[in-house]
Formats: structure tokens, sequence, C-alpha cells
């Protein structure tokens, strides 16, 4: 019984190592596979956004407050 509950840590940890080792062959897998073959790795084309800004600022308001009635 101590075994197998000596193995399920064991396991999780194997797995979790698996789960970060593919995401790190995904995320530089290319700059990886580039170096073993003694080339530099090309960088990524970079796009170019627009943003859309307002032309003129708008004013700021002032809130109103309603008035009282006379009594």
């Amino acid at each position: 019984m101590i075994a197998a509950l000596g193995t399920l840590p064991f396991l999780a940890t194997l797995w979790l190592l698996v789960v970060l080792g593919a995401r790190t062959l995904e995320e530089s897998g290319a700059k990886i596979a580039a170096a073993l073959k003694g080339e530099t790795a090309r960088p990524q084309a970079i796009v170019s956004v627009r943003m859309r800004t307002r032309l003129r600022p708008q004013q700021l308001r002032r809130a109103e407050l309603p008035l009282r009635a006379a009594a």
C-alpha cells in the first residue's frame, strides 16, 4: 500500500516535467533546432498596427445638481 501511495507523487512529478518540457519546446523549438544546425534563428515578421486616435480631446463636463424647490 505504501508503494502505491509513493508512486502517485512520482507519476504526478513525471507528468509535470513532461508538460513543462513540451511547453518549452513549443515556445523555443525553432531556436533550438536552428542552434543544433549551426544557423541563426530567423526573427519573426513584425506586424505594424495602426491605432485610431481622436483628433481633439473631449471637454470634461461638471455634474449639475438639481435645484431644490423653494419652500
